[in-house]
C-alpha cells in the first residue's frame, strides 16, 4: 500500500471498524466450536445440533439488511453501538440465566446473529472515509475482521472444557465490552455521508439488476470462504485498487473454480489436494475484497443498505454451501459432486463478470466518473 492511502481517510475509524468486526465475528461463530458439548448437555439430536449452529448464520444474514438500514438512517457508528449492546445483553443473560433447552439455544443463536450483522456497519463506516481509488484497501482491511471466527474456533472449546460452556459467554463479554468502549471513543462518522434516503429509494436500488449481480458474486466468494482466507481480504482489495475490481475478481474465480474442480477428482496425493483447496480458499478470500472494491463505486449513496443486501446473500450462500455439501456427502458417500457443482458456480460467476464488464466500465466505472480502477 502506498503512502497516499495512509494519508487519506481516518485511521482511528478504520482500526475501530476492523476491531468491532473482528470481535463481532468471533461471537457470531461461538456456538459452532462448542456444539458437541452443548448438544451433549441438552440431549440434542444431530439435526437439532446442526440447526443450532446454523441459526446465527441465517439470522446474521438477514439481520444485515436491518443493520444496513440503521446505518443509513441513523449512522454506521450509532448502528454499531446499538448492535453491540444487544449482543452484550444476550450473552449476559445466557451466562447468568443459563441455556437449559433447545429452544433457548436457538433464541441465543438469533441474538448472536446480530453480531454477524456487524458486516453491514463496519464496511460502510470505513468506506465513507476513503476516496474511490482506495476503496478496495479500506474495505479489505475492515472486512478482514472475518478472522474472528478463527479465534472462536481456537479458544472457545478450550475454555468450555476448563470452565464449562455457559461460562464461555461470560468470558466473551470482556473483549466485547472493551471493544465497545474503543469503538465509541475512536470511530467517527464520515462528513461525506449521504443524506438519509426513503424506503422507496432502497426498493429502487433493489430493482437494479446490478444489485443482483453483486449479490450473486458475493454469494459465491463468501459461500466458499473459511477463516483461513480472511487475511487475504485486504490483499484482494489492494489488488482490485491496483488492477481493477473486475480483472481481479475474474482471476480469483478462475483460480477457485480450477482448484476446487481438481480436488473433486480425488487426487491420490492428499498434500496436492490440500494445496489446491487452500489455494481456492485464498482466492475466494481475496475475491471478497475485490467485490467490495466495486460495490461503493456503483452504490456510493446507498452503501449501507447495499452492504446489508450483498452481505445477506453471502451469508445465505455460505449456509447453502455447507448444507448442500453435507447432503451430497450423505447421499453419495463423498463430496465429489458437491465440489464440482461449486466449481461450476465459479465458472458461472466468471462468465457473469465477462457479461457485465463492458457495461460497467463504460457507465459508472468509466474514468470520467470515478478515479478507481474498475
Amino acid at each position: 500500500m502506498n503512502t497516499s492511502f495512509w494519508k487519506a481517510g481516518h485511521k482511528p475509524t478504520l482500526f475501530a471498524a476492523f476491531l468491532y468486526f473482528d470481535l463481532s465475528f468471533m461471537v457470531w461463530y461461538l456456538l459452532g466450536p462448542m456444539a458437541v458439548q452443548i448438544a451433549g448437555d441438552l440431549h440434542l439430536t444431530t439435526q437439532q445440533r446442526g440447526l443450532m449452529v446454523a441459526t446465527p448464520i441465517l439470522a446474521g444474514a438477514f439481520l444485515r439488511v436491518l443493520m444496513g438500514l440503521l446505518a443509513d438512517k441513523l449512522s454506521p457508528k450509532t448502528a454499531g453501538i446499538i448492535g453491540q449492546v444487544i449482543v452484550i445483553g444476550a450473552l449476559l443473560a445466557a451466562w447468568q440465566l443459563g441455556i437449559h433447552s433447545y429452544e433457548q439455544a436457538l433464541l441465543l443463536g438469533v441474538f448472536l446473529g446480530m453480531a454477524g450483522a456487524a458486516f453491514a456497519v463496519a464496511l460502510p463506516l470505513a468506506s465513507q472515509w476513503y476516496p474511490a481509488e482506495h476503496q478496495g484497501k479500506a474495505m479489505g482491511i475492515a472486512g478482514a475482521g472475518n478472522s474472528g471466527t478463527v479465534f472462536a474456533a481456537l479458544i472457545a472449546p478450550a475454555l468450555a472444557l476448563a470452565f464449562g460452556w455457559t461460562n464461555v459467554f461470560g468470558f466473551a463479554l470482556i473483549p466485547l465490552i472493551l471493544v465497545l468502549i474503543v469503538f465509541t471513543l475512536m470511530a467517527r462518522n464520515s462528513p461525506q455521508r449521504a443524506k438519509t434516503k426513503s424506503m422507496a429509494d432502497y426498493m429502487k436500488a433493489l430493482g437494479d439488476r446490478d444489485t443482483w449481480w453483486f449479490m450473486f458474486f458475493y454469494a459465491v466468494t463468501f459461500g466458499g470462504f473459511i477463516g483461513l482466507a480472511s487475511m487475504m481480504r485486504p490483499l484482494g482489495g489492494a489488488l482490485a485498487d491496483r488492477f481493477g475490481g473486475i480483472r481481479t475478481l475474474s482471476g480469483m474465480y478462475a483460480v477457485a473454480a480450477i482448484c476446487i474442480a481438481a480436488v473433486g477428482f480425488n487426487l491420490p496425493s492428499s498434500w496436492a489436494a490440500l494445496a489446491l483447496f487452500v489455494s481456492a480458499m485464498l482466492g475466494l478470500g481475496a475475491g471478497n475484497g475485490a467485490v467490495f472494491q466495486l460495490v461503493p463505486q456503483r452504490f456510493r449513496q446507498e452503501i449501507g443498505v447495499m452492504t446489508g443486501l450483498i452481505g445477506m446473500a453471502g451469508g445465505v450462500g455460505g449456509f447453502l454451501l455447507a448444507a448442500g455439501l453435507g447432503a451430497i456427502k450423505q447421499n453419495t458417500g463423498d463430496y465429489q459432486m458437491g465440489l464440482w457443482l461449486f466449481a461450476s458456480l465459479g465458472v458461472l460467476a466468471w462468465f457473469g463478470l465477462h457479461n457485465v464488464k463492458r457495461r460497467w466500465r463504460t457507465t459508472w466505472g468509466s474514468a470520467a466518473v470515478t478515479a478507481a480502477r474498475v
